[in-house]
């Protein structure tokens, strides 16, 4: 197992509650798939560098996970199919 931080660039129109859900949904990726999320942090709603799909703000979530290699793919691919995140990074610490 070996730990990552998962950064996510959320839809600005989402709302608290929205971030919390789709946060939860994530998790549930992760987790279905073998790995153990240690932390949710939310830091809160930032002005973009520039744009992305036409957005000037976004909501910013930090994940510290635990997961295999193999894990991330899968959960790659749905953070690429769901419409509420623009933009994710996987780092290895």
């Amino acid at each position: 197992m070996r730990d990552y931080e998962l950064t996510l660039i959320l839809k600005p129109d989402l709302g608290e509650e929205g971030v919390a859900n789709t946060s939860e949904r994530i998790k549930g990726w992760i987790t279905g798939n073998g790995g153990e999320v240690l932390s949710v942090t939310n830091a809160g709603r930032k002005r973009l560098a520039y744009p992305i799909k036409h957005m000037r703000d976004a909501s910013y979530v930090v994940m510290q996970v635990r997961a295999r290699p193999e894990v991330l793919p899968g959960v790659e691919r749905n953070l690429k199919l769901s419409e509420d995140v623009l933009r994710h990074m996987f780092l290895r610490i």
